[in-house]
């Protein structure tokens, strides 16, 4: 599946926070566990000297097109619990790698039936065990938990028991994980999709940061340095965030589920994955036909075109997704003389002065709109500076039909300001595209460069074409008003006149 293109519905835990400090766990030292040091080579940072270089691999799983282990990897499924399948891992359009029809599929059948047992979870058992006590005596939520995990399990190669899966993951998830800041920075430099990057490259520094300090450090023997380090942490995250699931009917909880995650997303479905009590296996339930060597699909959610590469590393063609949307930013002026007034408004109500709203081809939320009317309000109008705060964070529970009509001009002209700015970066981008990366001579280098700027360039002209859209509607808004006012004017005039 296109290990890019890898998303269930059932939600993905779209962030997470470095782990919280508690005290750390007292455990006894007990003989040193063997690992494999194999040394780690993996290029990737945040920090805004670092130079693009074309990351290195991890040195276990495959290639992100690889059928190597396919075959290996459903015959130990088959072997352990996974029950006949109807689809097989193949080559394919969408996706390097996805699972394709073997038989007539119909609409409404459920698939894919993976035991629990065949799921990676946070009770899942470790080769280490002494590793994994320790990790859980420490309170380890279950994301950095599983991402240990992983790690540890790929170190052990073949005595894991995870070691055909393992294999059969890609040494370099499709993610932003994997783009330089000096990349973000050159191709996604106009969508605000890229501060979500930095944020999430920050956290998974600061997660694994916080887990070396606390706990590696601490039990070097469990834990070396040669096997769990930053880059081996990118990998596992990167994996977690293309892979990891929740299934609802299973009280939530997070899991990788193998086999599973080799279906590709299509905007087209709606099917997800989910645990089936009856048939006691994870399996998601078809929403159209599939014919033999037909791709079959599921939908990794309601995401925007940014979330998808975000997550999965790759962008839909322009206008493929209904759920698409872009984030528009809002600030207030310094120079406005309430300015420390709303600012306090929207603090009251963890907003700030500045403020990122989505916009969909078919508009914009009321939030966007109540930030906007706060945002051009008059001193006169302080009374409302409360009000407008707790509606653009959707805490208003008085008055959800937000309206000042006084000031809905000036509100519109606002925001199709904001709009026109946005518009303007896009074009810089997309403009300069063309001549981008032309002093590159390394061909590996190139190939690279010419792939991340093909997503950017995707990226930006989807989110491009939602911005000329709202920028249609607020002008056409904003010529109603305005002739609406000339009318009114025009028939005063006249009734003075008449009545003169």
């Amino acid at each position: 599946m296109a290990e890019a293109t890898r998303l269930f519905h059932t939600t993905l835990i779209p962030s997470f926070n470095p782990l919280h400090k508690t005290k750390p766990y007292s455990y006894s030292q007990s003989p040193p566990i063997i690992f494999h040091k194999r040394p780690i080579n993996c290029s990737v940072s945040t920090s805004d000297t670092t130079k693009a270089t074309v990351t290195q691999k991890v040195p276990w799983g495959c290639d992100i097109d690889s059928l190597e282990n396919a075959s290996a990897l459903q015959k130990w499924l088959s072997e352990s619990g996974l029950p006949p399948q109807k689809m097989a891992i193949q080559r394919v359009e969408v996706g390097e790698r996805g699972l394709v029809a073997l038989k007539n599929i119909r609409k409404g059948e459920n698939l894919l039936f993976v035991p629990p047992s065949l799921c990676i979870t946070a009770d899942s058992e470790w080769s280490c065990t002494e590793a994994g006590e320790v990790l859980k005596q420490n309170s380890v939520p279950d994301w950095p938990l599983i991402a240990t995990y992983l790690i540890s399990e790929a170190n052990f190669m073949e005595s894991s028991r995870w070691s055909n899966y393992i294999s059969a993951l890609p040494r370099q998830p499709y993610s932003l994980l994997y783009w330089t800041r000096e990349e973000l920075d050159r191709y996604l430099e106009a969508s605000q999709i890229r501060e979500r990057a930095i944020e999430r490259v920050t956290n998974v520094i600061g997660t694994y940061n916080d887990l070396r300090l606390r706990i590696f450090s601490k039990y070097p023997h469990l834990f070396p340095e040669e096997v769990f380090n930053i880059e081996t942490f990118k990998w596992s995250f990167g994996i977690l965030f293309s892979r990891l699931v929740r299934l609802p009917s299973m009280d939530g909880r997070v899991a990788l589920v193998p086999w599973a995650d080799m279906l590709n997303h299509s905007c087209e479905v709606e099917t997800f994955l989910d645990y089936d009590k009856s048939s006691k296996g994870v399996v998601f339930t078809t929403d159209r036909p599939y014919q033999p060597g037909e791709q079959v699909f599921i939908s990794y959610g309601k995401k925007s075109n940014g979330e998808l590469l975000l997550s999965y590393g790759f962008v839909p063609k322009e206008g493929t997704n209904p759920s698409d949307s872009v984030e528009l930013s809002l600030s207030l002026k310094k120079s406005d003389k309430c300015y420390k007034e709303k600012l306090e408004a929207l603090r009251k109500y963890e907003l700030s002065g500045s403020q990122c709203f989505p916009i969909q081809i078919t508009g914009w939320p009321m939030e966007l709109m109540a930030y906007a009317f706060l945002a051009v309000s008059p001193p006169s109008m302080s009374r409302q500076f409360e009000e407008m705060a707790a509606a653009a964070s959707n805490k208003n529970t008085t008055k959800k039909d937000l309206r000042y009509p006084e000031i809905e001009e000036q509100a519109l002209q606002f925001i199709l300001d904001c709009c026109e700015s946005s518009i303007s970066k896009y074009n810089r981008f997309l403009q300069a595209s063309g001549s981008m990366d032309l002093d590159v001579t390394s061909p590996k280098q190139l190939n690279r460069r010419l792939f991340l700027k093909q997503l950017a360039v995707d990226l930006c002209t989807s989110e491009r074409r939602i911005l000329f859209r709202a920028q249609y509607i607020l002008r056409r808004r904003l010529r109603d008003i305005r002739s609406g006012e000339l009318r009114a004017l025009r028939l005063f005039d006249g009734l003075r006149k008449l009545f003169k």
